[in-house]
């Protein structure tokens, strides 16, 4: 008898789960309680699956037997938890789509960095001549690739949110990079279950896998120490030199495995800053692991472009350097960012806060932030926490004024920072759109100034 799936979520897992379950025999029900994009209506039309749009149909949703639900319905949801109710399985697209493959898994989660280290690890592995696909939260759908395509390996980024709902989701190489307080709105701001959440990465881990963790951080050696798992650990520091692992010494890259030892000045990378030092030897290791030759990773290392919106140089005008890192969402990327320059920083922050404390921040910004534009029609918590610590502040909900307000601040060897600490969805669709317009209020500033970009 044909098992009935239902989706919930229009975007690209959702669709992406829908094609592989279609293709693997299910009776398939989509369901969005929003618009679905055109481009994956008609990618539904063309595999007949049936789906609905701008609300859900309670009676069609509750009679699945299995439920692939989007990593963006909270579990508090009410459809959630009358589908909880009725104890029908709920799964990610993630766990789904590794139930019909037998590629290898290089899993990547954290706070901060997930991003540049999939992509680069990806870049690697497929410079040295793998067969391997990026998805996750960057790339393609991994279920979809899943149905259409035959990798070898799978380089995944993972949210807290697409791990809440695994089962059996078994990593080869799983990877946290780091976890520090953030959307913690979703885990009742009680920072031990985003932990748990991000712990779920090793849950059906073995003596056989690997797992590479950032030991300068507490948090995930305390973690570790916990729950005693049973995999491979591979420690990376920027604070000590593991003898089996890697680290940055006197601005050298060193990674040191039975697999082979590999060294690169850091400066020679085509990115910097001390998180690039970590996401850059993760993915290294990675790589060893897998038997890419030193040579190759070399080679494949200085070939790297960065995704934008991550500490992107957006242009340098009279003097002063614009850097567009509007992906920094959380405190913790705002640190890496502030300690990623000498010079003297204006920062331009705020947005949606998340349950943020900035007392991560306090000493960077006192030595390095000479004015903080606060982005947001919210700015008390940040005016309130930073008065008295930055000497200039300023407030505006307008992208153009920030970018204006900071130039006229700003000296000759400054930097003015988009590093913003919160989410976007206040004044804009999302990080990528708040980039963007902190990049095209820049060049018009340019242009007013003569400079060409």
């Amino acid at each position: 008898m044909t098992r009935k799936v239902v989706i919930l979520g229009g975007g690209e897992s959702g669709v992406g789960a829908a094609i592989l379950a279609r293709k693997q025999g299910y009776q398939v029900f989509l369901s969005d309680s929003q618009s679905i994009l055109m481009h994956y209506q008609q990618v539904l039309k063309d595999y007949q699956i049936v789906y609905e749009e701008k609300g859900h149909t309670e009676e069609k949703i509750l009679t699945a037997e299995l439920i692939i639900k989007s990593p963006g319905i909270p579990e508090k949801s009410s459809l959630i938890q009358r589908i909880r109710e009725r104890a029908i399985p709920v799964v990610s697209e993630i766990e789904f789509a590794s139930w019909y493959t037998s590629a290898k898994i290089i899993a990547i989660t954290g706070s901060n960095g997930k991003t540049t280290t999939s992509m680069l690890t990806y870049h690697l592995l497929k410079e040295s001549g793998l067969s391997v696909g990026l998805a996750g939260n960057v790339g393609d759908s991994f279920a979809w690739q899943v149905a259409e395509k035959s990798f070898d390996y799978y380089v995944l980024e993972i949210s807290s949110f697409q791990l809440d709902d695994i089962d059996r989701f078994k990593p080869n190489i799983s990877v946290i990079l780091n976890i520090t307080p953030d959307h913690l709105d979703r885990y009742d701001y009680d920072f031990q279950k985003y932990v748990n959440s991000k712990f779920l990465i090793t849950k059906n881990q073995t003596e056989e896998d690997a797992f590479i963790y950032f030991a300068d951080s507490m948090v995930l050696l305390t973690e570790f120490a916990k729950r005693k798992l049973p995999v491979r650990a591979i420690p990376v520091s920027l604070a000590s030199q593991p003898p089996i692992g890697g680290y940055l010494a006197d601005d050298i890259l060193v990674s040191q495995l039975p697999e082979g030892e590999f060294i690169e000045p850091f400066p020679n990378l085509p990115i910097q800053g001390p998180h690039n030092a970590v996401n850059a030897l993760i993915a290294i290791t990675i790589a060893q692991l897998l038997g890419v030759e030193s040579q190759r990773i070399r080679s494949s290392l200085a070939t790297f472009v960065n995704a934008p919106h991550r500490l992107e140089p957006v242009g340098n005008i009279q003097g002063v350097s614009f850097v567009n890192d509007s992906k920094a969402t959380n405190v913790d990327s705002v640190y890496y960012a502030l300690g990623s320059y000498t010079q003297p920083i204006i920062l331009i922050a705020g947005g949606v806060d998340k349950g943020n404390d900035y007392s991560q921040i306090e000493d960077l910004v006192r030595q390095k932030v000479k004015g903080l534009i606060i982005l947001t029609p919210d700015s008390q918590k940040l005016e309130t926490y930073f008065e008295g610590i930055v000497p200039q502040i300023f407030v505006t909900q307008k992208v153009e004024e920030a970018v204006q307000t900071a130039a006229k601040w700003a000296e000759s060897g400054d930097v003015v920072l988009l590093s913003p600490a919160c989410a976007s969805f206040d004044l804009f669709k999302n990080y990528q759109d708040r980039g963007e317009k902190f990049k095209q209020a820049v060049k018009e500033y340019a242009h007013e100034m003569g400079v060409s970009l």
